[in-house]
């Protein structure tokens, strides 16, 4: 069982004694004879291809490198204007909001001096009004003790008169200047 089989190789035809060789002639002979005309022809292609391009540039007046150059420009232009726009504007947005601020802040102030005169005011009121209520009891009691000393005494009202007189003025003076030096103090 230990025989050795030999192949037998296929038949070939005559003539081709190397089959890798052939294989290159086959795919050299489908190009051509001369790789170097195939070459040289699509350099020409090539070149035709660029000077038509040249000569059409040349001719229409335009290049897209220049349009984008300049499309660029007026672009950075525009960008630059409308950021020098934002930043006036912003000015004058910080220019407006400053105005507004001194505004409040006098109306505050004014606000504050309006407070201050009313709260005075009513102080003022309030020591009028004490005032008043002071006077108002003395020529109460002035009352009081003129009706009960007039029945009494009828031949001496004039002097008697003038000594009450003479006390409620003095209580009535002596009022105020005590209600201003509390409220001084």
């Amino acid at each position: 069982m230990n025989q050795r089989t030999t192949l037998v190789p296929f038949a070939r035809e005559a003539g081709t004694a190397n089959p890798g060789r052939d294989m290159r002639r086959n795919s050299f002979g489908s190009i051509g004879s001369q790789p170097i005309v195939l070459a040289g022809a699509t350099l020409l292609v090539i070149l035709a291809g660029v000077a038509s391009i040249a000569l059409w540039r040349a001719f229409t007046g335009t290049s897209p490198e220049l349009d984008r150059v300049v499309a660029a420009r007026v672009l950075q232009a525009r960008t630059v204007q409308a950021s020098e726009q934002l930043v006036e504007k912003t000015k004058g947005l910080e220019a407006t909001q400053q105005e507004s601020i001194d505004q409040l802040q006098v109306v505050q102030d004014q606000l504050s001096t309006v407070r201050r005169l009313l709260a005075a005011q009513h102080t003022e009121t309030k020591r009028l009004s004490d005032q008043v209520t002071t006077l108002t009891e003395a020529i109460e009691g002035l009352r009081q003790s003129f009706a009960s000393a007039q029945p009494s005494e009828s031949a001496g009202p004039p002097v008697r008169n003038r000594v009450i007189r003479a006390r409620a003025h003095h209580a009535v003076n002596a009022l105020p200047q005590r209600r201003t030096s509390k409220t001084r103090s």
